[in-house]
């Protein structure tokens, strides 16, 4: 399974660069974990609940479609007083998480866990590093950041 397959609505993207840079963040996670695109078709989107779970991408494609349309609405509402550029909001949801590629790990058990990058770099971290080194600009790179607990004292776009 490619990134295109996995991830869709890249085509969202207008700008062609962005969508490039946010596809090769994907494939560079992917070169660097131990997960494949299938898993997170199955995978669990977070370790940290019990029980059943949405997987990996029901969260991750949720998360996209209510970002692009809560943007849309921002836009229709406040138009030229809070404008949202839809494509620096669409590859924010997309990478927001690619980081988590990285703390994953599989246990002697053969269970998901964190691993030991994990251990040391949340996912927000890994994942700025990953996305800069791919282009992505620096509007992404700050919903990549600030987008979970690590961006409670920065000042959120």
């Amino acid at each position: 399974m490619e990134v295109r397959e996995l991830w869709p609505e890249l085509e969202w993207i207008k700008d062609d660069k962005l969508r490039e840079s946010t596809r090769k963040t994907w494939e560079l996670a992917f070169s660097r974990s131990v997960l494949k695109a299938e898993d997170l078709l199955e995978i669990p989107f977070t370790l940290l609940c019990e029980g059943e779970v949405a997987t990996f991408m029901e969260h991750k494609r949720c998360v996209v479609h209510i970002s692009r349309k809560s943007g849309e609405e921002m836009n229709r509402f406040f138009e030229d007083k809070l404008p949202v550029d839809m494509d620096i909001l669409i590859s924010g949801a997309i990478l927001c998480d690619v980081g988590k590629l990285l703390e994953y790990d599989y246990g002697d058990d053969g269970n998901l866990t964190k691993g030991e990058y994990g251990k040391y770099l949340r996912h927000p971290f890994s994942g700025v590093s990953i996305a800069e080194e791919c282009g992505v600009p620096k509007e992404v790179l700050h919903i990549i950041a600030a987008h979970a607990g690590e961006g409670d004292k920065v000042k959120r776009s």
